[in-house]
Order: structure tokens, then C-alpha cells, then sequence
């Protein structure tokens, strides 16, 4: 036998989330409540300039109630593909266009709870040419060396999951900064 969903009731419409509670039965056959939070997909994107330095931006995320550092990110509009989303963001996030976007993979943030996939991009070939930010966005930008990120993932010191699986999918392709 293999899950199947019974029913579903939505619980809160939000601006970028639903949440709703999914009755599931079981292989077992037993009948489980779940949470779920169906959420568009995102992009992550490295900016990577022709001196090998990744653009990462620092901002306050009140689920941790802190600053925390991270690559440039945002979520996919219904009916835009990925990589539209990941050039927009960019020019959004960091003032900069790229004239090559690359995907690298996708993964799912947190699939226990939450449908949202990630894909991850690469972009180089980088010419300032400013979007304007979100409203609700203040971002402090740090050009990085692209071996320091690694070291800085490497030890700890950077605590956001999308950036460190961004940077893991990158890995094999930046190893000439490396």
C-alpha cells in the first residue's frame, strides 16, 4: 500500500504560502494529519565577478531573529521560469545583470513540512545595471573571495541552507578560485 491523501483544508492563505492540514493514510493504513506548507519555488543564485568574488547579501531574517549571510535568493512568480527569476533577483538583490546564468541543480528546503523546491543558478559575466529592491528588503552587500566562502561554510560561519547547498551544487564549477 502507499500513502495516499484524503483530504486537505486549507488553513491560511498568505502572500507567498499556504498552509494546510493533508490527511494521509498510511501503508499501514492507519489515517495521519500532516502539516504542509505549499510555497512557489525560489531561486538561489551565485554572482560570481571576473576576479573570482562571490556577491552575498546580508539581511535580517526574523525566523532567527538575526542578520544572517547569504546569497542573493527570491521566489519564482506564477508563470516565470527559474532562471527569468534568478536574472531578475540578482538585479534586485545586487545592483548587477549577468550576461551568462547557468543552473547548477535543484533541491527541496524542507520537505518534511513544505513543497518548496530551490534551483540554483550560477552567474557570471557581471555589469552593474540596478533593479529596484523589494520594499520590504534591506541588504547590506559583501563581495566575498570565493575561497574565503568556502572557508567561511567550511567552519561554520555561514548558518543559511540555501546558500550552503547553492555553494555545494557551485563547488565543481569555481575551482579555479579555489
Amino acid at each position: 500500500m502507499d500513502f495516499l491523501e484524503l483530504n486537505h483544508n486549507t488553513i491560511y492563505n498568505g502572500r507567498v504560502f499556504q498552509v494546510e492540514a493533508v490527511d494521509m493514510r498510511l501503508p499501514n493504513g492507519k489515517v495521519h494529519t500532516y502539516d504542509l506548507i505549499r510555497h512557489n519555488p525560489s531561486v538561489s543564485i551565485i554572482p560570481l565577478d571576473s576576479q573570482g568574488n562571490i556577491y552575498f547579501v546580508e539581511q535580517y531574517r526574523v525566523g532567527v531573529g538575526a542578520n544572517l549571510l547569504e546569497l542573493p535568493a527570491g521566489v519564482v512568480e506564477t508563470g516565470e521560469e527559474p532562471a527569468v527569476c534568478a536574472a531578475r533577483e540578482i538585479r534586485e538583490e545586487t545592483g548587477y545583470s549577468a550576461s551568462h546564468i547557468q543552473e547548477l541543480g535543484q533541491f527541496y528546503l524542507a520537505p518534511g513540512y513544505c513543497n518548496e523546491s530551490m534551483f540554483a543558478f550560477l552567474a557570471t559575466g557581471l555589469n552593474l545595471n540596478p533593479l529596484r529592491a523589494d520594499e520590504d528588503e534591506f541588504l547590506n552587500l559583501r563581495a566575498i573571495p570565493a575561497a574565503e566562502a568556502y572557508r567561511m561554510a567550511f567552519s561554520g560561519q555561514i548558518h543559511d541552507s540555501k546558500t550552503l547547498a547553492t555553494l555545494f551544487l557551485a563547488h565543481p564549477h569555481l575551482q579555479k578560485w579555489l
